[in-house]
């Protein structure tokens, strides 16, 4: 896969995926509301893929080294992949009671960041536990934040 499609591709999973298992945690505990969280999930998918894609375009732009073809490959694989990565927790969301669905989305963000971690561990050659460890520890502090800052908002404004 070229470079500039590799680097979108993994760029939006990852930012997909830690992004929409904020954005699920933090809305739960603070609102228990399953119309609220598959709407966070909509709403991310679509703004946060623009914004993703758009910071990366901006970003291939600056290093100045890139043709635009490459810019635009990146772009684009950014988009569709933090877009369609997004987009799938709201599977879980739509065919299960709301506390089943957040812990299936967390096991399945966490399955997904630990493979795309061991590919990328293999490809680099370096210590797959290494890797995959750090990528699990960011993720997980991301899941805690984001439950917390929920618990705290619901205790400053109120159940919403």
């Amino acid at each position: 896969m070229k470079l500039s499609l590799t680097k979108g591709f993994s760029f939006g999973l990852t930012s997909g995926i830690i992004t929409t298992l904020g954005l699920i945690v933090g809305l739960h505990s603070g609102t228990h509301s399953k119309k609220v969280v598959l709407g966070g999930i909509l709403t991310i998918a679509v703004a946060d893929a623009f914004s993703d894609a758009l910071g990366i375009h901006i970003s291939e732009e600056a290093e100045n080294k890139h043709t635009t073809k490459e810019i635009w490959q990146a772009t684009f694989s950014t988009f569709l992949s933090k877009f369609i990565f997004a987009l799938s927790f709201a599977i879980p969301m739509i065919y299960f009671e709301l506390s089943t669905a957040i812990v299936i989305s967390i096991i399945y963000g966490l399955s997904l960041i630990t493979l795309v971690s061991v590919i990328m561990a293999k490809k680099q050659k370096t210590k797959i536990w290494h890797v995959v460890a750090e990528h699990l520890i960011i993720a997980l502090i991301v899941i805690l934040v984001t439950h917390y800052v929920g618990e705290i908002i619901t205790e400053i404004f109120g159940a919403l």
